[in-house]
């Protein structure tokens, strides 16, 4: 029993992850929305409601709006939450909060957390101060550089590695790496990865 925590970035080729694994026969339960939602069509900052998916008929539940991690309740059906979102390695793009609290949510409810892992555009680089805790926010969660350079994969083992998530807890994480990624490759994310970020 599958959860995707994903959006219009979520692709294989030019199939959405959802279309993918439902052809093959995954027992996918609900989609989890992250910030700009799961069309990438809701602006900065903007609620994002629980509704459902016209096309696959799944139900889908914000992970922006009344709650920003996923309560023991919408995991309760669930075994394993899959995490595909292409970032942009800036600290303060939320889809890596996002990420933080699908994990602490995973820890604390023992479910397993798969990161399919994608590259950084900005991952050649990482230049900024180091976020100070006492400034700990959702647009920032992490002592991580403005521009980090790490891959969500990365992020998410480093998450676990340094007991960052609520009571220094571990994720039952599983990273899926990007086969034949370097930090010196140039990246363009194929579509963009939201409305007010048409590129990297």
């Amino acid at each position: 029993r599958v959860a995707l925590v994903v959006n219009h970035t979520s692709l294989v080729g030019k199939t959405h992850l959802a279309d993918t694994l439902l052809a093959r026969n995954v027992k996918i339960v609900k989609i989890f929305a992250p910030e700009h939602g799961f069309r990438g069509d809701a602006d900065a900052g903007e609620f994002v409601s629980n509704s459902t998916d016209k096309k696959t008929g799944l139900p889908l539940v914000s992970l922006y709006g009344k709650n920003k991690k996923p309560s023991a309740e919408q995991l309760a059906d669930l075994d394993v939450v899959i995490f595909d979102i292409q970032d942009v390695g800036a600290r303060f793009y939320t889809y890596i909060s996002t990420m933080h609290y699908v994990m602490e949510a995973c820890a604390e409810n023992k479910k397993t957390c798969v990161v399919l892992d994608r590259p950084n555009p900005n991952g050649h680089y990482f230049d900024g101060p180091v976020l100070k805790p006492a400034f700990r926010s959702f647009v920032g969660m992490h002592a991580i550089p403005v521009a980090h350079g790490l891959t969500v994969g990365e992020l998410a083992r480093m998450i676990n590695g340094e007991g960052w998530l609520a009571g220094g807890k571990k994720c039952d994480l599983n990273v899926i790496s990007v086969v034949n990624y370097t930090h010196q490759m140039r990246y363009v994310p194929p579509v963009r990865p939201s409305p007010g970020l048409p590129n990297e």
